[in-house]
């Protein structure tokens, strides 16, 4: 499943965005370094939606530990 901050961001991501867009607002909403090595691992490409972004994820996060949602 994908991290809390890095599924707030794809959401809050303008769609469609290559791997350098999002590796780019990553590092502007200063996402955590592991977060922004998920980003890095993406395949080189356009993504239409934050659904895929999440699916190109879904094999990289298997056993990430989720972060705490702070309320």
């Amino acid at each position: 499943m994908v991290p809390f901050t890095m599924d707030r961001f794809l959401r809050d991501m303008e769609y469609p965005a290559t791997k350098d867009d999002l590796l780019r607002e990553a590092a502007r909403e200063a996402l955590s370094e592991r977060d922004r090595e998920l980003i890095e691992s993406l395949p080189d490409r356009t993504y239409p939606a934050g659904w895929h972004v999440r699916r190109a994820l879904a094999p990289r996060t298997i056993g990430v530990p989720r972060e705490p949602v702070l309320v």
